[in-house]
């Protein structure tokens, strides 16, 4: 069910872009125009007739004349919302009635146009939906135009007409062998079909006093006069009308409705019941998907301008913060060589455990280990212990949650400084010394590590192997030379005890413990750093349902930290340092941009679809380009192979939508008040560093995993290296 929802999401806004692409003719359009044909099979009655044609009669079609000194002012297209208006304006100004050839396309996507069209006296005739030239179309898609048609009709201003003008067509001499069929065909459906007999050319914009030449008809005639309110710049015809109304009827024209003029019952009549209802719901979902694809767009912008701002953000202060700190002179401060505590909270990693702490053991740095066990039931404690390593401590305590685990851990460290990791990670020799030397400075409160992927053979593994080197550790450099950085990894950070108790220690008020408690120092005036040499290895999840379940965490406590942190925005001091450039940065780039990236396929799919195919690919590589390129010098800073980028395209297509999956569940969660838990994912134990783990220092001659007696561990605690759960020492508050 967890995916359901954002899956529905998915839909419904690639659903409203296909009802968008549908009403704008990028579905079923069709814009070949045939060239005149032969007119032998056309009646020759027709040929020399009237302009308006009834094949509606069993006995044969007839042709029509308009009235002497009565014209019948026609517009095609429309309607179109700027200059419909405007036409609509000067006929009532001046009195005038016209018949306004609409397509469904435009008819459903203005229907308060064709409303005012009916409400004002006009009539309203079926010029197709999508304004193709019929005599290439079978006869289904003919229904089909004109049934799309009349349910806009219906929906917009609750009518259906009988009056028909096909697209591209002209005087009734113009007919030919392959577009009389059409005419017979639509007069079997019931319509009458309206073509012109003075035409303006108003489309070619030749100017006013030619379009009123052109449309005045000679010796008092009565005319169907054709002009255009919609497919371009109609200003001229609208310049026009108001010479042409009142000079034609100073001269006693009268402009009247087609079956005003013919003196015929009107072509328009009321719909009810369910065609009425239908047509309503159809107008209804095309200015839905009008109005949402125009608020997607906007939305594609924001993420195009998050894109490119992140992009050109990380690549410049990458290469600022890549100069300062592999600088020859470049020091922190004096070399720290104290030991250092690290802290390993745990809950059933007896799968990874063992590498964990055999390569704290292995560590060029002095240190202490201390394994909190927050409840096991796997054995993990029990694990430990019987590996009786010097220097390897564990401590029990009831199932309390990570927070508690590291306070508990740290009110059992001896050193000032605290390192912290978690269960399933393995260091490298070197990565305590370089994660700890940065507390040269005297204002470093907090340092984080290099946290890499260590099982990146599979897929999902190299899709999150790219994501920690370029999402995450690029992100780090920027947020270094920032000073705003806004999480300590859980997998590899360093503290000092006094910073941590001035903030009040590991907080549990929310799921992302590390982000709420760096966002904490640096709102108490710490400086929090990155070491980018300080590399440790994690067992990154290996399957999409632990990767949901990890996200599903991590994005939800980003969301928690985020507003626990909110009043950092209008406080003075260090603290609105970070609330004014932190907190909008993380807001940005880990929440909001991520939630609409998915629109960046949404969007390429409906260009593949609809067009322009060429462009949209052509856009979405240079995306992908940029996206490769700064990958490319991410892994180039981290010393990394690149060919695990060659799992980058379909990264950005398949990873974005978890992405989506996961902060959309977390926005659903945060407004509906709902808690998780600290939640932990299945392990394997397959993680190690780089490079052969020296074999484990044992302790009475004995070999880990061997049963012992106890012995003293030389830290004046209890002699097994347990810590009961009800110690009286007390986590930092």
């Amino acid at each position: 069910m967890r995916y359901l929802l954002p899956l529905l999401l998915l839909v419904a806004l690639f659903g409203m872009l296909v009802v968008r692409g549908y009403v704008h003719s990028e579905i079923v359009a069709d814009h070949r125009v045939r060239p005149p044909a032969a007119t032998d099979q056309v009646p020759g009655r027709i040929l020399g007739g009237g302009p308006v044609i009834d094949a509606r009669a069993p006995g044969g079609p007839t042709s029509l004349r308009i009235p002497d000194h009565k014209i019948v002012l026609t517009f095609d297209d429309g309607p179109d919302p700027e200059w419909t208006p405007k036409v609509l304006d000067e006929l009532k100004k001046y009195h005038a009635h016209a018949v306004f050839f609409v397509t469904g396309t435009m008819a459903s996507r203005y229907p308060g146009l064709v409303r005012r069209m009916v409400d004002e006296g006009h009539e309203v005739g079926v010029h197709t939906f999508n304004h193709p030239d019929l005599s290439y179309q079978s006869r289904t898609r003919i229904d089909w135009e004109l049934s799309q048609t009349q349910l806009a009709l219906a929906g917009a201003a609750g009518i259906r007409s009988s009056l028909f003008r096909p697209p591209y067509s002209s005087f009734a001499d113009a007919l030919d062998d392959k577009n009389w069929p059409v005419v017979k065909y639509i007069g079997s459906r019931g319509y009458i079909t309206v073509l012109d007999s003075v035409d303006s050319e108003d489309w070619q914009r030749p100017g006013v006093p030619t379009i009123l030449r052109n449309a005045t008809p000679v010796g008092g005639r009565g005319a169907i006069v054709l002009m255009h309110d919609s497919g371009g710049n109609r200003a001229q015809t609208v310049a026009a009308l108001g010479r042409y109304l009142p000079e034609l009827q100073h001269q006693g024209y009268e402009f009247a409705s087609l079956t005003d003029a013919l003196g015929a019952p009107s072509a328009q009549t009321p719909v009810s019941g369910p065609e009425l209802w239908r047509g309503k719901a159809f107008v209804f979902a095309v200015g839905l998907s009008d109005d949402a694809t125009g608020v997607l767009i906007v939305c594609l912008a924001v993420v195009g301008v998050l894109v490119f701002a992140r992009f050109g953000l990380m690549l410049v202060l990458s290469f600022v913060h890549a100069r300062r700190v592999r600088a020859p002179d470049f020091r922190w401060g004096p070399p720290v060589t104290e030991p250092v505590s690290v802290l390993v909270p745990a809950y059933n990693e007896r799968e990874c455990i063992a590498n964990t702490v055999r390569s704290l053991m292995a560590s060029e740095h002095p240190v202490e280990v201390i394994v909190i066990d927050d409840g096991s039931t796997d054995g993990t404690a029990d694990l430990v212990e019987a590996m009786r390593l010097l220097g390897v401590r564990v401590v029990r305590q009831r199932n309390s949650g990570k927070p508690a685990a590291l306070d508990t851990g740290i009110a059992h460290a001896r050193y000032e400084l605290v390192v912290m990791m978690d269960g399933d990670t393995v260091f490298e020799p070197s990565t305590v010394g370089e994660l700890v030397q940065p507390f040269g400075d005297p204002r470093v409160g907090a340092v984080a590590g290099n946290a890499k992927v260590g099982n990146k053979d599979s897929l999902i593994g190299a899709w999150q192997h790219i994501e920690y080197v370029m999402g995450f550790n690029l992100d780090r450099r920027m947020y270094d030379v920032l000073r705003c950085m806004p999480t300590i990894p859980g997998a590899v950070g360093a503290f000092r005890r006094e910073a941590l108790a001035a903030v009040g220690g590991m907080s549990d008020d929310t799921l992302a413990e590390d982000t709420d408690v760096t966002m904490a120092l640096h709102r108490g005036g710490w400086r929090v750093v990155y070491a980018e040499n300080a590399r440790a290895w994690t067992e990154a999840p290996a399957t999409v349902q632990q990767l949901w379940s990890q996200r599903y965490r991590w994005s939800y406590g980003t969301m928690q930290a985020i507003w626990k942190h909110r009043r950092a925005l209008v406080e003075r001091g260090p603290s609105g340092r970070f609330g004014r450039v932190g907190l909008p940065l993380v807001a940005l780039f880990m929440v909001l941009a991520p939630l609409l990236a998915p629109l960046i396929d949404v969007f390429l799919l409906y260009g593949l679809i609809f067009g322009p195919t060429q462009k949209t690919v052509l856009a979405w590589f240079a995306v992908l380009a940029l996206q490769g390129g700064c990958a490319a010098y991410a892994f180039r800073l981290d010393r990394e192979r690149l060919r695990h980028l060659v799992s980058l395209p379909l990264q950005q297509i398949l990873y974005r939508q978890l992405m989506y999956t996961v902060l959309l569940q977390s926005w659903i969660t945060a407004l509906t008040g709902g808690r998780l838990r600290w939640q932990k994912l299945r392990r394997t134990g397959v993680v190690e560093a780089p490079g052969a783990v020296p074999a484990p220092r044992r302790r009475g001659g004995q070999r880990v995993g061997e049963a012992c007696d106890s012995g003293d561990d030389g830290d004046g605690g209890d002699r097994s290296g347990r810590s009961d759960s009800n110690d009286d020492r007390r986590p930092v508050r």
